[in-house]
């Protein structure tokens, strides 16, 4: 029995918990036993949780601390204390108080605990600060470590013993891939990997070489996270269980491959799209995380809303036309067009696509990857799939003058084209396609409508709160709102002074501020006007002076509009409408 130990049985005492002989039959009794003092007190119910804290707090003079788990430590303060030294000395971290650190001891009076604490904040600038938690409460504490880390360690240990028995890959040789296949430790760590990818919501993951270790990150809402460091001495076993699984040559390492597989995880069918890549110091691997479950196909989930939605909704309606949207990589332009092929696609049309590659599979709708590799590229394939009889095409990119003028051919002999096109906003959608080669005389009977779009974050909504703009931000709100058409700028019922939303980070959203991306657009209208315009001089500023008139929603008003309804950051919005 610890010194601490009888200063908490001394305290009950002479409290009044409790008497003499109860004390003296505990001390007795937990010398038989190699439970603590606290568990063994409150197995025999002979104190209440609350008295045993408030005893601990009096014998090491330290203020006590219970943990609700309706608040959960955020993981920002749980990686101040690696989960390792928690264990082992019996103390977590609670909170942080500016450059403190409130840290919870099970005994505060043990002062090996404390050097170990100081040891680990030597490499930060936080001050300790201790309290005493009950046995109870590191223990609910310390499972919030657990989830993808643990269970990569528990993998991690069985392979390493597997690696000691004999080695996964030996250098320079491949073993057969039905026994590496079976190779239990690797595949579970792959699969471990798999697992929290979809449960974290990332839409990549990166396993990448660096001289010490392997590394892997999640991205997740367009922001790459470190999310493991691992042996690099595994890199090899890990990317060689991944290409089995995609169906790619083991023992081809000089040059990148691309591949795709699909898994059952938490009883949802999961596709992966596999690239690997060489480096100097061994392949990484890059795998897009196809779930069709987080896929959104309903335009107004996206972020169109008011009369951008109204617009597109036309134009989706109409027999035929090209509908085009724009946007850098990565910007969502699939997603939009998978929404507006959902609208459209009916029992009484023919509906197929070309895409480089294929992401989702969309029942009803004849989906086809093009191959560079053997000359089936957009322009023939386009070629091709004019002679299967099409209501509707979606063309994955137009990227070439080719591609443009078959695009243009097939909207104008009666189908429905869809297609995006790299361009900063929707205004250049149209110089771009004469850039390609497209006679201007044709573009007036074949475009309908120009889209273009962002991905910004979507503010959590559990720690989100409403404030004041920065005098600069309020004035950009006001310039840009003022400039919209009044009736448009009614519909969104915005009220004055206009506040804007910012989020704090909580449990709900793991401190990342954001729950998922939303799209702000700006759609250009083929109207007669415009139309004219196109045919006697379409340039930029004509063009933009017709969209003005028209009541164009730019992107940034789009999203300042979001912004003030508490969707998203005003800050990401400024920021990824000048991109």
């Amino acid at each position: 029995m610890t010194e601490f130990e009888k200063s908490i049985i001394n305290i009950l005492e002479r409290s009044g918990e409790l008497t003499a002989r109860e004390a003296a039959q505990i001390m007795s009794g937990l010398a038989k036993t190699e439970q603590s003092l606290e568990g063994y007190l409150l197995q025999k119910g002979k104190v209440s949780s609350e008295m045993l804290l408030q005893a601990k707090s009096a014998a090491s003079q330290t203020s006590r601390f219970s943990y609700d788990e309706s608040q959960p430590i955020k993981r920002d303060v749980l990686k101040e204390i690696p989960v390792e030294a928690a264990e082992q000395y019996r103390m977590v971290p609670i909170d942080k108080e500016g450059q403190t650190l409130v840290v919870g001891m099970v005994d505060p009076t043990d002062y090996k605990a404390h050097e170990a604490l100081r040891f680990v904040l030597l490499r930060s600038d936080l001050n300790p600060r201790v309290v005493v938690i009950s046995e109870w409460d590191f223990k609910k504490i310390l499972q919030l470590y657990k989830g993808l880390r643990g269970e990569v360690k528990s993998a991690l240990e069985e392979l390493e013993q597997s690696l000691r028995a004999e080695p996964i890959i030996e250098k320079g040789k491949v073993r057969p891939s039905d026994q590496l296949v079976k190779e239990a430790p690797i595949t579970k760590m792959v699969a471990v990997i798999l697992k929290h990818a979809i449960e974290g919501r990332a839409s990549d993951i990166h396993i990448e070489p660096t001289r010490t270790d392997m590394r892997v990150r999640f991205r997740v809402d367009g922001v790459l996270h470190t999310s493991l460091l691992l042996p690099v001495s595994i890199l090899d076993s890990t990317v060689a269980r991944i290409k089995i699984l995609a169906s790619l040559k083991l023992d081809e390492t000089r040059i990148p491959q691309d591949g795709r597989f699909s898994t059952q995880v938490g009883g949802v069918s999961i596709d992966f799209r596999v690239s690997t890549f060489p480096t100097h110091i061994g392949e990484k691997v890059v795998m897009r995380v196809l779930d069709p479950s987080s896929i959104v196909l309903e335009l107004p989930s996206l972020g169109l809303l008011g009369i951008n939605l109204r617009r597109l909704q036309k134009a989706i309606e109409a027999p035929y036309g090209m509908i085009l949207v724009s946007g850098p990589t990565g910007s969502g332009k699939t997603t939009t067009l998978y929404a507006a092929l959902s609208r459209v696609n009916q029992e009484g049309v023919n509906v197929v696509s070309l895409e480089d590659p294929v992401e989702y599979f969309i029942e009803g709708v004849n989906q086809s990857q093009i191959n560079t590799e053997i000359g089936y590229t957009f322009a023939s394939g386009l070629r091709h799939i004019l002679r299967q009889d099409p209501d509707i095409v979606m063309v994955g990119e137009i990227r070439d003058s080719e591609t443009a003028e078959l695009a243009t051919q097939a909207s104008l002999t009666g189908h429905l084209v869809f297609s995006t096109v790299h361009t900063n906003n929707a205004i250049g959608v149209i110089p771009r396609l004469i850039d390609m080669g497209v006679e201007p005389f044709l573009l007036p009977s074949s475009l309908s409508l120009a889209v273009a779009q962002r991905l910004v974050g979507r503010l959590c909504p559990h720690c989100k709160k409403q404030v004041e703009p920065h005098p600069r931000i309020a004035r950009i709100i006001e310039e840009e709102l003022s400039a919209m058409q009044p009736e448009i700028l009614s519909e969104f019922n915005l009220q004055k002074p206009y506040k804007v939303w910012e989020a704090q980070g909580c449990a709900k959203c793991h401190e990342r501020k954001t729950v998922g991306r939303l799209g702000i657009f700006e759609v250009l209208e083929i109207t007669p006007e415009l139309k004219k315009i196109i045919l006697e001089n379409p340039n930029d500023v004509t063009i933009s002076a017709e969209a003005r008139r028209q009541g164009m929603v730019s992107m940034k008003q789009d999203g300042i509009i979001k912004a003030i309804q508490g969707e998203v950051l005003i800050e990401e919005v400024l920021r990824k409408a000048e991109e």
